[in-house]
């Protein structure tokens, strides 16, 4: 045992020199095997391009000036006056006074996973109105909540009518029906009047996706008794994607209140995001790291509309989706939503013409106009073309620009197969 521990020693000092040398390498003369990536070694490039498809929209300069701002400190008080404005501008674009009215730090699928988690426990039923690729996605995040899922069917370009609604709740039961009021797959504008009345007589929550037609389309949170509702930054507001405003009203927050587990999420749990917020009566503490320049953006996008003023800008969205169509009809193409009360002012669909395809022509508009519009998506893929006129897009200039690309990509596209 003695000879055993004399030559382990003995190897120990042998191996010594080897080692310092071998630490003094790696902390003096460190070697980096792979090259800096050669892109990242250019000039950043970004095309102009005027974006008139389903979202996100172009940036004005008053926000782009917004967001170019240096940082400020997540917790600095001047950072928290900034929240405090945007949780305001909210309320006045959801038309709440709902106390729990924030923006979450994310794009509008961290609202709807937001709102979802929150609201649904294990083994809670949630009726999800499907219409779209939007209620296609709530089904799918409540599924993977362990919820209940029941779906409410139409087919794509239809709207639900409160007997839908009625039939749904009676047979389901459930604790909350989630339904997308601008579904921006189909182009519908989804009518809200009576249903969070019907919804609390059947003593369900009423959970709805207005990313995007807020702003563009009315909706009334509070007169039109909605428990939940979201939208996102980059489509009326005309900000840059990545905050998300959503607001809760007085029930809902009681529904939190009496969950018998945590939210699966911390980072998404609006008791700390209430705190961090100031929607509690406690001291604010910190939650996350916020996206200050995304909010700094956001503030701006909420502070044009209040400018113009809601009503404004429903007129706005409203007339030039008008003329759009009136113009589209021209062109001979065939709009997908028939009921034009129940159209989408934000997000046109069109049938994709006979002879053509859809990726011709979003290629050739792109390529020869400098300019997007989007084909379909989730069920309307293959179907329609989306084009989008929101916030600082929705003019009169824009809808010429769009109908005169078209009209030279329905003449060009085809001569191209002759």
């Amino acid at each position: 045992m003695h000879r055993a521990a004399v030559l382990g020693a003995e190897r120990a000092a042998a191996a010594a020199p080897l080692l310092r040398a071998q630490l003094r390498g790696t902390a003096g003369h460190a070697m980096a095997t792979i090259p800096p990536p050669q892109g990242l070694l250019r000039p950043l490039a970004v095309p102009q391009r005027l974006l008139l498809g389903p979202g996100p929209s172009n940036v004005p300069p008053r926000i782009l000036a917004a967001g170019g701002q240096q940082l400020l400190g997540h917790m600095h008080p001047e950072m928290l006056q900034v929240m405090d404005e945007i949780k305001s501008g909210i309320q006045y674009a959801f038309q709440t006074r709902n106390r729990l009215t924030l923006a979450v730090s994310g794009t509008g699928h961290c609202a709807m996973e937001a709102a979802l988690l929150n609201l649904l426990e294990h083994g809670d039923t949630v009726l999800v109105a499907i219409n779209g690729i939007w209620g296609q996605r709530a089904a799918d995040i409540a599924g993977r909540l362990g919820a209940e899922v029941r779906e409410l069917l139409k087919p794509p370009g239809e709207y639900f009518t409160l007997r839908d609604i009625q039939e749904g709740l009676a047979r389901h039961k459930p604790s909350v029906l989630f339904i997308t009021h601008g579904e921006s797959s189909t182009g519908v504008l989804q009518p809200l009047e009576g249903l969070g009345e019907l919804c609390h007589r059947h003593g369900c929550l009423l959970l709805v996706d207005a990313v995007a037609s807020l702003g563009g389309a009315p909706i009334l949170m509070d007169q039109q008794e909605i428990d939940v509702l979201y939208s996102g930054s980059q489509k009326v507001l005309s900000a840059p994607p990545g905050s998300a405003p959503i607001s809760f009203s007085e029930r809902a927050r009681e529904k939190m209140l009496r969950r018998k587990t945590k939210p699966p999420s911390f980072y998404l749990d609006m008791g700390c995001l209430a705190n961090y917020w100031g929607c509690d009566d406690k001291p604010r503490m910190y939650h996350h790291t916020a996206p200050i320049n995304s909010f700094l953006s956001l503030r701006e996008g909420l502070a044009m509309l209040a400018e113009m003023g809601l009503e404004s800008s429903w007129e706005r969205h409203r007339d030039n989706c008008t003329l759009l169509c009136q113009g589209l009809r021209e062109l001979g193409l065939e709009l997908f939503v028939k009921e034009e009360a129940v159209r989408l002012p934000t997000v046109t669909t069109v049938r994709v013409p006979e002879g053509y395809t859809w990726q011709e022509i979003t290629a050739f508009l792109m390529n020869e106009h400098s300019l997007e519009i989007a084909g379909g998506l989730g069920p309307s893929v293959g179907k329609v073309l989306r084009i989008g006129l929101m916030g600082y897009n929705s003019t009169k200039d824009n809808v010429d620009r769009v109908l005169g690309a078209l009209r030279d990509a329905l003449q060009r596209c085809r001569r191209s197969r002759l």
